[in-house]
């Protein structure tokens, strides 16, 4: 029987031991995530420290402070908030959620390990820890676009987690996964959120209301907390995590307008008992058995930090955003962290993966918790030595693409792409469908009067008009948004934007392939063991890579030609000195697609920090994503090259988008901005 004393001593030990270790952790400049972490193996069972706590008593403490965090999490989640992140981030997070579940799963898959084993282990080194990072921005000083970019797919990773969680609870029985039980658990799943939401958002906001307007601080937090309880007591009920429960909660209460009050009020509790719950990690942490699986640590640590860095990047990147960003995006991410934890815990709780992949996925953890900082620190001088390393036609293609996608985002809004995204979604979902059920087939087979080569034919047979439909609709897709952003000329007039338009056309495909190819794989590659279920994606991407890299050669030509047309346009606009005209305006209508939404030329004064620089020192394009197309000097026309040395009074063609020229002009200031229409804008 547990009594106060026992309660207190084990709350003592916990918060006593957890505030030293912390302080030392910020005194060495460490994550406080780490010091929690130390606390638990000290007063934890494994090592020979005579200063032990309760674990049960600790572990169901520790219960409290995941559902406490999923509260807040949900506090902090709107359906406007994740409007605004939009596409950028949500199909940034799809794609590097998605390959991490494909890795993840195929190297518990490389170690012997379950096939329920391997799905866990796909999940665990899927989410980025949002503690860590903020933290690590916040100490960092690191604000703007890549810290909007960095929320923005937290955002939408917290949101898969959630779902994982929902899902790895339902189908873990400990004897494997069917085919047949995702189905039956993914209808419930929805049926479930369905109700709790309908309900919920008729009842709770209504109520948080009329709690708030007694303005008694108190009495919210009160209210607030017991939702929070309520819902997650009601979840687990039916069979789901709590901390799906208190997310819900959260999201539902944060509908009622009052979402930043509730989480002020909440947020001393919520640290506490987070901190015992990291504290509760540290204590399940066997180092004798983190040494027996030295090695799945070790390749789990490179698949994270390797397998998000890469995929963040590339996902960030097709979404339109500077390389810069995007690989700072990719290092900043590169970490497993609270959500691990939980489904870690999720599977040794059911019995699903039994005891070694908790101690393994926290030394993943721990390690890539220790590197976070080091990554984000070194992310601004890697993305400028990997933009200097890019082949040259790459690096033209990089500055463009931005302003290509900005160009789409302003231009008027069609039904037809709408449709087409409809369209693939619904063939996208039916042929995991049709693989799903393949997969039940398959095992009935085995066991019935049905051959499998007949199931295995009945298969092909109706995946292969959905594949055919999926290629034809992403080309159809990719060409109509490509089209949008650079339209063509009318008929029988030369197609000037026909290089720019293929670049982005194929660039585009290869994201929708992306984001549509890799949740298939994620989904079904678990139900079809010894399939090859990603080669024919594999496959279809290397084509595109081939048709991409000699876009890139056509482009590269493209722009060339418009360097020589912009040189002697500038040159042609000094002879005239027309001060209200646009020297690029015809240059533009010419030649579309050099990334010059409108006319952007900038003139070095003698006190710019430009002048007496070479390009490759000022680095304009690694540093703001923009660069420097042509140089005139007086009545020449200068090559921009890599050691051309700037002078006052140079006139520089800048291309890229607006964010990006907006940002090179203030590199380059003081500045005179030659476009009237710029100058207007000044």
């Amino acid at each position: 029987m547990i009594t106060p004393h026992d309660f207190l001593s084990a709350l003592a030990i916990v918060l006593t031991v957890a505030a030293a270790t912390t302080i030392i952790s910020q005194k060495l400049k460490l994550p406080v995530v780490l010091g929690y972490l130390v606390a638990g193996l000290i007063i934890g069972p494994h090592l020979p420290i005579p200063l032990v706590a309760d674990q049960a008593m600790v572990t169901a403490l520790s219960e409290l402070g995941v559902i406490l965090v999923m509260f807040s999490l949900g506090l902090e989640f709107s359906l406007q908030q994740l409007k605004k992140v939009g596409p950028t981030a949500g199909i940034t997070a799809i794609i590097e959620a998605g390959v991490m579940l494909i890795t993840g799963f195929l190297v518990g898959r490389a170690l012997g390990w379950s096939t329920t084993q391997s799905i866990f282990t796909g999940a665990i080194v899927a989410i980025s820890s949002t503690t860590i990072i903020v933290k690590t921005f916040d100490e960092q000083g690191i604000t703007g676009r890549l810290r909007e970019l960095v929320v923005g797919v937290l955002i939408v990773e917290d949101l898969i987690a959630i779902v994982l969680l929902a899902t790895l609870t339902a189908i873990s029985s400990g004897s494997g996964l069917s085919a047949l039980e995702l189905v039956t658990t993914l209808g419930k799943l929805a049926a479930f959120l369905a109700i709790l939401v309908g309900v919920g958002l008729l009842v709770v906001p209504r109520a948080v209301r009329a709690v708030t307007k007694l303005t008694r601080p108190e009495t919210t937090l009160v209210a607030s907390v017991g939702f929070c309880f309520s819902i997650a007591l009601l979840a687990q009920y039916f069979g789901y995590s709590v901390a799906l429960g208190a997310f819900i909660a959260g999201s539902l209460v944060a509908e009622s307008g009052e979402g930043k009050a509730i989480e002020r009020l909440v947020q001393p509790l919520r640290d506490l008992f987070a901190a015992i719950f990291f504290v509760s990690v540290g204590m399940q942490i066997d180092p004798a058995e983190v040494g027996r699986h030295w090695g799945a640590a070790l390749l789990l640590t490179v698949v994270v930090i390797v397998g998000k860095v890469v995929n963040v990047t590339v996902g960030a990147f097709l979404t339109g955003n500077p390389v810069r960003t995007s690989v700072q995006a990719g290092m900043s991410l590169a970490q497993i962290g609270e959500f691990s934890f939980i489904i870690a815990g999720l599977g040794m709780t059911l019995g699903a993966t039994g005891s070694f992949l908790f101690p393994v996925a926290a030394a993943v953890s721990v390690v890539t918790t220790l590197t976070t900082g080091f990554l984000v620190k070194a992310s601004g001088p890697v993305a400028s030595f990997l933009d200097r390393k890019l082949p040259r036609r790459v690096q033209t293609f990089t500055t463009l693409y931005a302003s290509w996608l900005e160009q789409l985002r302003d231009a008027p809004k069609v039904s037809g792409p709408r449709r087409l995204v409809r369209s693939l979604l619904i063939d996208a979902a039916l042929l995991t469908l049709v693989i799903v059920a393949a997969a039940v087939s398959r095992r009935t087979a085995r066991t019935s009067d049905a051959p499998l080569w007949l199931v295995l034919g009945a298969t092909a047979a109706v995946s292969l008009p959905l594949c055919i439909g999926i290629a034809r609709l992403s080309q159809r897709l990719a060409a109509a948004l490509a089209d949008a952003a650079l339209p063509p000329r009318g008929t029988g007039m030369i197609d000037l934007a026909a290089a720019p338009r293929r670049a982005l056309n194929v660039t585009l495909q290869v994201g929708i392939v992306l984001a549509v190819g890799v949740p298939m794989v994620a989904i079904t590659q678990p139900l079809l063991p010894g399939v090859p279920v990603g080669v024919v994606l594999v496959g279809l991407l290397g084509v595109l890579a081939v048709a991409f890299w000699r876009s890139t050669n056509n482009l590269d030509g493209h722009v060339r030609a418009g360097v020589d047309v912009i040189s002697e346009a500038l040159m042609s606009h000094n002879r005239t000195a027309q001060p209200q005209s646009h020297p690029l305006e015809e240059v533009l209508k010419l030649l579309p697609g050099l990334g010059l939404s409108e006319p952007s030329v900038v003139e070095l004064v003698s006190g710019s920090h430009a002048v007496g620089k070479t390009l490759a020192e000022l680095n304009l394009r690694g540093v703001t994503g923009a660069t420097v197309l042509a140089i005139t000097r007086g009545p020449e026309a200068i090559v921009a090259t890599a050691t051309e040395v700037l002078q006052a009074e140079d006139r520089l063609a800048l291309a890229g988008s607006r964010e990006a020229i907006d940002a090179a002009r203030e590199v380059l200031s003081p500045q005179v901005v030659v476009a009237a229409q710029d100058a207007s804008h000044a």
